[in-house]
């Protein structure tokens, strides 16, 4: 089999409601990473593409967060109607959308430095 052009990874972490810190997924029933399939499943990119739930990918402040591997393109503020553009434009147009790229300043940085402007 050949390896995956695009790996998805949809962080599906819960957290409490009020949380400092935000939660990718809060109500818990992976509305996201199901979008995401459903419109891989849609294009027929299986399996060379695929979209599977991660824990915490400890981006919460700018979450709910998707990192596409591996071109390492993460994503963050990701809505449900950004999933048919993301699929189309990144995953299969080969381009970057600016508007919900996390700048790399912003990874792994402690929260309080990298909050959404």
């Amino acid at each position: 089999m050949a390896a995956f052009t695009h790996h998805i990874f949809v962080c599906c972490n819960r957290r409490e409601p009020g949380n400092a810190r935000g939660c990718c997924d809060p109500d818990g029933g992976e509305a996201l990473r199901s979008a995401f399939k459903t419109e891989i499943k849609k294009r027929r990119l299986g399996p060379l593409v695929r979209a599977n739930k991660a824990g915490c990918l400890d981006q919460c402040e700018l979450g709910p967060t998707v990192v596409i591997y591996p071109q390492a393109i993460w994503y963050g503020g990701v809505k449900l109607s950004d999933v048919p553009r993301i699929i189309d434009e990144t995953v299969i147009g080969g381009r970057i959308l600016d508007d919900l790229l996390i700048p790399e300043a912003k990874l792994n940085n402690p929260p309080a430095t990298r909050k959404a402007e």
